[in-house]
């Protein structure tokens, strides 16, 4: 991923149950990997549905807001504006 075009995006997502549940039950630490576990998998394999290979970097998954933040193009934001899974995707905004 060494596009000079890609910027950092964060990408939240439309509800999710199991998102919800596992929330709800992650005061424990199993929970809670249980959690970021499902998480990372779950946006992993948006990216890998909706992006070629090796265009885009994941920088974090988000569990308190079911979201997570990547660096891409325009053009890929906006693919990922279309998915139906997809709620919000925003630019990084940088505060001087």
């Amino acid at each position: 991923m060494g596009n000079p075009e890609a910027e950092v995006y964060f990408v939240f997502m439309n509800f999710d149950p199991e998102y919800e549940r596992l929330r709800a039950n992650h005061r424990s630490t199993k929970c809670s990997a249980e959690l970021d576990a499902y998480l990372s998998n779950k946006h992993d394999q948006l990216l890998a549905k909706l992006l070629r290979p090796n265009t885009y970097k994941k920088r974090s998954s988000l569990a308190i807001v079911d979201g997570f933040a990547v660096e891409i193009t325009e053009n890929q934001a906006a693919i990922l504006r279309s998915a139906k899974e997809v709620r919000v995707v925003e630019k990084n905004q940088e505060l001087a």
